[in-house]
């Protein structure tokens, strides 16, 4: 499970990642509120611990922009303010839930568990797009109702570009998550291209209606597209 932790305060940022990947989860950091907004719309996270008081833009604000952009990843917000319209203002906002710093570690895991549990519940199961739909479980692939056969690499491919709908995706982010090779020498890029086009054939081929789209020099984007 990976999770964004989002907070400024180094020891308690220190604290979480270090009790956290003692719990095995996988945690990313972030110092800032511009750096918090940018991991979670380009990376795919599980739960995100999101400060409300943060340098640059507030929790609030990463928060927000996370809605309007579609993220429903669950949000466990943290502040060291109890007043009440805090609370609504963070819950109003987008979070999931709410804990008041100073907090015990234990009622935090406790209360991520519960997040995991109950949060994203349809879509940790499936992603979906036009008529393509993906079952996660099954790790099971149709398009109209057909299922289509791809190999490891070409699901783990469109899982993160579904994960990502309507946004762009560049051949950096694919092949830092996918590849997991971000600091390869040679880039990626033509083996990149060669798996989007066997994809876009399975998945697009015979289909009236095109979801891959290339943006020349960028990347890459899944979208309903038009007939």
């Amino acid at each position: 499970m990976r999770v964004l932790v989002v907070e400024d305060e180094v020891k308690i940022q220190t604290a979480l990642k270090a009790g956290l990947e003692s719990a095995a989860y996988e945690v990313a950091v972030a110092n800032t509120g511009e750096e918090g907004c940018f991991l979670v719309m380009a990376e795919s996270f599980d739960v995100v611990i999101l400060d409300l008081m943060l340098p640059q833009r507030s929790g609030l604000e990463v928060l927000s922009a996370m809605r309007r952009r579609g993220v429903a990843t669950p949000v466990l917000v943290l502040t060291a303010r109890d007043a009440l319209e805090d609370r609504v203002a963070g819950l109003d906002a987008g979070a999931d839930d709410y804990l008041v710093k100073p907090f015990a570690f234990p009622e935090l895991l406790a209360r991520l568990r519960a997040l995991l549990r109950r949060g994203r519940s349809d879509e940790a199961r499936r992603l979906e797009v036009a008529d393509l739909e993906v079952d996660l479980l099954r790790r099971e692939v149709k398009r109209a109702g057909e299922r289509l056969e791809l190999t490891a690499r070409e699901y783990e491919l469109l899982e993160y570009l579904l994960r990502h709908r309507n946004q762009l995706v560049s051949r950096e982010m694919l092949a830092r998550e996918v590849w997991k090779q971000p600091n390869r020498a040679t880039p990626l890029d033509n083996v990149i291209d060669v798996h989007i086009m066997r994809l876009r054939k399975k998945v697009d081929g015979g289909a009236a209606r095109k979801l891959i789209e290339t943006v020349r020099g960028v990347g890459f984007v899944i979208r309903e597209g038009s007939g």
